[in-house]
């Protein structure tokens, strides 16, 4: 590289907590996605969590901490990349509402230089590899979450990359954006009413003809899977990070290891 290249992107990877303690295999996928893109990759080890299960819950306050600490460790980089729709958008929306003064200020740059991971990759780093439709791969559904697709407009790009890296076709279902249930504390707070949300999902993935559901979302994927295997459905779940990466040898959400 001589003095006149351009310098690679430099990436902060927010891991999420749902990643770092029960899907590993999303954090290293992104990360492994972001070098074959060109980016350098650095992933803070004092991140915590982004503050959102306090903040939906109604205790504004209680998050204030973990919002304060994570602009901290992230405000210095020139991207911060997020494999979830709606940690970023936590960060993107939530976090400059939360604060004033200069805080607000932090906040806002944070957020300006902060994206959920496949617009990060279709909109900034511009990845667009031609592939063949692939025919060893399964029938492909996408959920689109609800924070991702409201908040920050997350829509074409995960299923535009899944297209021209995997070369997959995607078997849209109907109502596919339609919360699935989760909804983060809700799921906890309102049981039967996100159990037969989830049910509605499932029988839509089913009826679109797919056996394999996708997201960006890991907590919408980890809550469908857990419901499908309770009712005995035969669908897998993979965060999109995953299916983008090749990573088809990890076992799919909720399945032994």
């Amino acid at each position: 590289m001589t003095s006149t290249d351009p310098q690679p992107p430099r990436v902060a990877l927010f891991v999420s907590c749902l990643a770092d303690l029960l899907r590993p295999s999303v954090a290293f996928a992104s990360i492994r996605l972001l070098e074959r893109a060109g980016c350098i990759v650095d992933v803070p080890q004092e991140q915590t969590c982004c503050g959102q299960p306090a903040y939906n819950s109604g205790e504004a306050d209680a998050c204030l901490p973990l919002v304060k600490r994570t602009i901290e460790l992230f405000e210095h980089a020139e991207y911060v990349v997020v494999p979830s729709g709606s940690c970023a958008g936590m960060i993107c929306h939530h976090y400059p509402a939360l604060l004033s003064g200069e805080w607000r200020q932090r906040a806002l740059d944070l957020a300006a230089r902060t994206w959920e991971l496949t617009s990060f990759l279709a909109e900034v780093m511009r990845i667009d590899h031609r592939t063949q439709l692939d025919q060893s791969l399964p029938a492909i559904t996408y959920h689109d979450s609800c924070a991702g697709l409201r908040e920050l407009g997350i829509k074409s790009q995960p299923r535009k990359l899944l297209r021209s890296l995997c070369g997959v076709r995607i078997a849209e279902m109907e109502q596919t954006e339609v919360c699935c249930g989760f909804g983060g504390t809700f799921c906890a707070k309102m049981p039967a009413i996100s159990a037969k949300m989830a049910d509605d999902k499932l029988a839509a993935a089913e009826a679109s003809g797919a056996t394999l559901v996708t997201g960006g979302d890991l907590g919408c994927l980890l809550h469908l899977a857990g419901r499908a295997r309770r009712e005995g459905r035969q669908l897998q779940f993979r965060h999109v990070a995953e299916l983008l990466d090749g990573d088809l040898d990890t076992p799919a959400i909720g399945e032994p290891e």
